[in-house]
């Protein structure tokens, strides 16, 4: 007798668990609290002076050691990541970014606060690794408008920190502030504990310590120049011996790190123009991003009588800024399907003429408080772009064993240019004044030169990103994922 085969109905795809549902939104979290963390402070800076009795140059140290310890751990936890385990790691950046805000909580004394604020400089790489976590565990499809997320996290944090730390400031004792972000960061950590998983890729080898010093004092010389050269003067021995001295320190860590079995950084990978291009680009993008926070909160704030200034709170000028964390969050998905028709390059060039545009906006008119947020608006738009077709770009074109620390490079660049960014518009302010009432404060001219110097950066940026060597066919396929390499699988 025959057997008549049963017909079965084919196998549906299981449903994915909670957990894996809420990982990209629980990163994404983490990404909020990295930037809301780097942002809280900036209400209590004028008054920390009186709160814990130290100078003003003292307490600008609670910005500065925050950017230092950013700069130097980003790439330093991407490689870790890469190698021990990129859950691993980012739980360890969390837990050092809360354990520095509880310290801050508890806390009135300067040098305290400051090497906790240090310790908050570790959830920089947060970004970098969750993009990485995301081309790991995602299919390739759901990939691109998850890193696009994932990038747009850093302006719609900053969104958020600065108005809810100046209405807790205003109303509350500034140490609740701390408790507060003590509180978030306690749940971003056990969040990211429960739904993330580890992901199994795996680089060999041993960590390059001896790179890592290196690369470490080099940053700290360069990013110190660069920040305090303001005050300390652009002429100083101190600032001259900064910079010659971060010159000769990251010409020997470059030296050493093209000779290294391990390296802390693949300078070879990093020069090719795919991977080169771009983070020569993130560092021109970086700089025209952050002249657009620092300008807009100075000049709204401006008193009324400059003829320009509006003479805005804190809070009020917090306000003003949120709808551009907004537009970053709205605007990340459509970054995604732009990269995914035309391709990573053609979003990032897209981005830079965008931001480029927004500061022609503020040009034309930055007296009107409706023109402000226009302008804002549409440099926070160029933004969430460029910012999300960047790590695409580099996902596309490295090996997967290597994703964390390429983009730990990448944020890297990107905040040497915010810090650039800084520090230009310092010296362009400083020199553009007028008096009102027997105070000195900054001309609208100043501002305007500012915004064309951005603009212009932002301009250069998109060139940079048409330079980038065009791959039609992963281009035409929307996917992010480099050419295959042979992984290590690690528990």
């Amino acid at each position: 007798m025959d057997h008549v085969p049963i017909p079965t109905l084919p196998e549906q795809p299981a449903r994915p668990h909670l957990r894996e549902r809420l990982t990209i939104p629980v990163l994404a979290f983490g990404g909020i609290l990295m930037a809301v963390m780097q942002t809280v402070v900036v209400p209590l800076l004028p008054d920390l002076p009186r709160l814990t009795g130290a100078s003003p140059a003292a307490v600008s140290w609670m910005v500065t050691a925050t950017l230092l310890a950013g700069a130097v751990l980003t790439p330093v936890l991407g490689r870790a990541g890469d190698m021990y385990g990129k859950r691993r790691v980012l739980l360890g950046a969390l837990a050092l970014m809360t354990a520095g805000s509880v310290l801050c909580a508890l806390t009135s004394d300067i040098r305290v606060l400051i090497a906790a604020r240090a310790l908050q400089g570790a959830a920089a790489a947060v970004v970098p690794l969750s993009i990485s976590i995301l081309r790991d565990e995602l299919p390739p499809h759901r990939t691109g408008s998850a890193v696009a997320l994932m990038s747009s996290t850093v302006g719609i944090g900053a969104a958020l920190g600065l108005p809810l730390a100046a209405l807790i400031v205003q109303y509350a004792n500034w140490h609740v502030m701390f408790w507060a972000t003590s509180a978030l960061g306690a749940l971003g950590l056990a969040a990211a504990w429960w739904a993330v998983r580890e992901s199994p890729v795996r680089t060999p080898g041993r960590f390059d310590a001896l790179g890592t010093l290196g690369l470490a004092a080099g940053l700290v010389c360069l990013l110190l120049g660069v920040s305090q050269g303001g005050q300390w003067g652009w002429d100083s021995a101190r600032i001259t011996g900064l910079f010659a001295g971060a010159v000769l320190i990251l010409g020997l860590w470059a030296w050493q790190q093209l000779r290294a079995a391990a390296p802390l950084v693949d300078l070879r990978l990093a020069v090719d123009r795919k991977v080169g291009l771009p983070h020569i680009a993130a560092l021109f993008t970086g700089f025209a991003f952050y002249a657009n926070s620092l300008v807009t909160a100075q000049l709204v704030q401006a008193p009324v009588e400059t003829g320009y200034g509006l003479g805005l709170s804190i809070v009020a000028t917090g306000l003003v800024m949120l709808p551009s964390g907004v537009i970053m969050l709205v605007f990340s998905p459509v970054s995604a399907r732009i990269s995914a028709a035309r391709g990573p390059r053609i979003t990032l060039a897209i981005g830079g003429v965008v931001l480029a545009l927004g500061y022609a906006i503020r040009i034309v008119d930055s007296t009107d408080l409706w023109v402000i947020m226009v302008g804002a608006a549409v440099v926070s738009t160029g933004t969430t772009l460029a910012y999300s077709a960047l790590p695409t770009l580099i996902l596309r074109s490295v090996p997967s064993t290597a994703t964390a620390s390429a983009n730990g490079v990448n944020v890297l660049m990107r905040t040497i240019g915010q810090s650039v960014s800084s520090a230009a518009v310092a010296a362009i302010l400083v020199h553009h004044t007028m008096r009102v009432g027997g105070t000195v404060v900054s001309s609208l001219d100043g501002y305007r030169l500012a915004f064309a110097t951005a603009g212009t950066v932002a301009v250069v940026a998109a060139a940079i990103a048409l330079c980038v060597p065009s791959d039609r066919k992963g281009e035409r396929a929307g996917a992010a994922a480099p050419p295959p390499v042979v992984t290590t699988k690690g528990a």
